[in-house]
């Protein structure tokens, strides 16, 4: 078995690739190639965690891969991190196991690479203002994947502790990003100016106003994944003329703004205008409008992490590099 840390995914496996090996999963997807049941979520109420095992399998290229994920939100007062995560991958043909890899750095890749590709077909080709709120660890490859299809020229910064956002600003930089960013402490002036929105919170209450958005905007909301979480209100809900899910199935159990809207009658699953892989293939269009306001509602789902874990495997390996262990 290959194990494989971190630090040699982050210096072989990059968002370009993710994007690459994500949207040609989104395509696998639709044409019946992948096998992926619902994942399984462990709740640790006195510790407000979770733990995800989420397993999948890509039938044409015989691989199947499990990911155990688990979030503390408490640990960083211990000096440990929020997310902790392995993917376990194994041969489809004789049932071997293959890799084992970390999959902390891989699942906020992923996640960006699918905002980056929403971005790309839901956002208006001349946006140029992206706000960014809540600033944790999921929110660095959000920017990323933006970035990688947008020519952005100006980042606001949003989080409840204004330091934090700043300290994320400055690792910006620090990864080489040249764009000038700021720190804005007034959540509807950083909500009007934005031409792309990212959130990325484990928030139980809306996070902004959806009254705030301008005509054309697009959000990518990506934080919430349990039923009891909402970023967005119903009325940014109401208001989006394309809502865009990454996984229909998953956001249907998962996503607690479109559950919450759902159960009070304001609005319907029915009412989804497309999966993601729908619009990637082109069955479905995406922006068809500049003044249309577009919401990208992201949960996850074990075949994105099967993506982006095959993708790191044969880097690897071809490279040589990993270490090979005796089970």
């Amino acid at each position: 078995m290959l194990i494989i840390n971190e630090q040699q995914i982050q210096k072989q496996y990059h968002m370009a690739d993710a994007i690459r090996d994500v949207t040609g999963m989104l395509k696998a997807k639709l044409q019946g190639q992948i096998n992926s049941p619902h994942r399984t979520v462990l709740d640790f109420p006195e510790r407000q965690a979770s733990a995800l095992y989420m397993p999948s399998a890509d039938m044409a290229n015989k691989i199947s891969g499990v990911k155990i994920v688990t979030i503390f939100p408490e640990n960083p007062r211990q000096g440990k991190s929020t997310t902790q995560g392995v993917i376990l991958l194994s041969d489809g043909d004789n049932g071997e196991h293959v890799a084992m890899m970390t999959a902390s750095y891989l699942t906020r890749l992923r996640t960006g690479a699918l905002s980056g590709i929403a971005t790309d077909l839901l956002a208006r080709k001349e946006s140029r203002v992206l706000t960014v709120i809540g600033t944790g660890a999921m929110a660095f490859e959000q920017v990323l994947g933006v970035l990688a299809v947008r020519a952005i020229e100006k980042i606001i910064l949003v989080n409840r502790t204004s330091e934090k956002a700043q300290r994320f600003g400055e690792k910006l930089a620090a990864f080489g990003v040249e764009i000038p960013y700021t720190v804005e402490t007034i959540v509807s002036s950083a909500v009007q100016q934005a031409d792309i929105i990212c959130c990325a919170t484990r928030s139980k209450d809306p996070v902004f106003n959806g009254e705030d958005l301008k005509p054309g905007t697009h959000i990518n909301g990506v934080g919430s994944y349990l039923p009891s979480m909402r970023e967005m209100d119903e009325t940014t809900i109401l208001r989006a003329d394309k809502i865009v899910a990454d996984d229909i199935a998953g956001v249907k159990e998962e996503a607690g703004e479109l559950i919450h809207s759902s159960a009070i009658g304001a609005w319907s699953f029915d009412q989804l205008h497309a999966e993601l892989g729908q619009l990637v293939v082109g069955d479905i269009a995406g922006r068809e409008s500049e003044s249309e306001i577009t919401f990208f509602k992201c949960v996850g789902a074990a075949y994105f992490d099967l993506a982006v874990a095959k993708g790191v495997y044969s880097k690897v390996e071809a490279s040589g590099a990993g270490m090979h262990v005796e089970l």
